[in-house]
């Protein structure tokens, strides 16, 4: 079966159209070495067939090195960990959310749209390579993500400027 992917990108802070709080939330910088970084990562993307699900430490190890800029956040909901949150920067001012997802156990919860909410700001706030500031935020989602991605990067103002279609 083909599958779709659509690249987002806002390129504004101001842009960005921020969930209701949800006060239990929060998003702690966690160390990409964390054997909770990649349990977490792990788990949020098994159901969704990503790569990280059956990483082996020699695969986390070779990722590092591929991108040793890349920064891991853990997602906690009331200091249990929710999800997870990789921003990398890119040289001329752009920060890549590289990873961001809910555990399994917290889709469903209403946790999505503020989780989102915090990753944005995080990236907005991340120093970019080769610029004063920040002046776009992008990621990419496919159709074997969960069906509730893409509607939410648009509602907090993530505009698609990509899509392909890749054959099954």
């Amino acid at each position: 079966m083909a599958k779709t992917v659509t690249y987002l990108e806002m390129t504004a802070p101001e842009d960005l159209r921020p969930a209701p709080p949800v006060p239990a939330l929060a998003l702690l910088r966690a160390d990409a070495t964390s054997p909770a970084v990649q349990a977490v990562q792990a788990e949020v993307g098994r159901p969704h067939g990503w790569k990280s699900s059956s990483r082996t430490e020699r695969d986390w190890a070779a990722l590092r090195a591929q991108h040793p800029l890349r920064q891991s956040w853990l997602l906690t909901h009331d200091g249990e960990p929710a999800g997870i949150v990789a921003l990398e920067p890119h040289p001329g001012g752009d920060v890549e959310i590289a990873t961001f997802g809910l555990l399994p156990a917290m889709v469903g919860r209403g946790l999505g749209g503020y989780a989102l909410t915090l990753a944005l700001r995080q990236a907005w706030a991340t120093e970019p390579i080769g610029a004063d500031t920040a002046g776009r935020v992008w990621l990419h989602t496919n159709t074997d993500d969960h069906p509730n991605a893409l509607p939410n990067y648009h509602k907090r103002g993530l505009r698609t400027f990509r899509t392909e279609v890749h054959p099954g």
